[in-house]
């Protein structure tokens, strides 16, 4: 019965938490919702690895990071086009751009002009996990 009791309350608590959440909702599916979660935690995991190869001055190795696993690939064309929120696919399309944007900028192997790139992609995170919520 313990476990009814807390089952109970982390239900209660996640309600009251939905209802103070004000960002816009995306609808998705349980299936999609799980898929747009693991690309989320892709693009970190990215975002790590780029951030430890320019600590080695591996400028093109994170370029090839930042267009594979960040830029506008056509499976991510592809997956923005199909979300039913416009804003939503605005800031994903830009978000995916950046990240062509910061691939290209790497090659050059400047730090300071690298890491505002890398600013700049990780904003529409920011913008995006500030503005909707699963």
């Amino acid at each position: 019965m313990v476990f009814a009791a807390d089952d109970q309350h982390n239900a209660a608590h996640q309600h009251d938490m939905n209802m103070m959440d004000t960002r816009t909702s995306l609808n998705l599916s349980p299936q999609m919702k799980q898929h747009q979660l693991s690309n989320m935690r892709e693009h970190v995991k990215a975002i790590k690895i780029i951030v430890g190869l320019m600590a080695e001055n591996k400028f093109e190795e994170a370029s090839g990071i930042a267009h594979n696993k960040l830029g506008l690939t056509p499976q991510m064309q592809a997956m923005c086009s199909n979300m039913g929120n416009d804003e939503f696919k605005t800031i994903g399309l830009a978000f995916h751009n950046s990240g062509d944007e910061l691939g290209e900028v790497l090659l050059t192997n400047d730090v300071n002009a690298s890491l505002r790139a890398l600013n700049k992609t990780m904003q529409y995170c920011v913008q995006c996990h500030a503005t909707f919520r699963q």
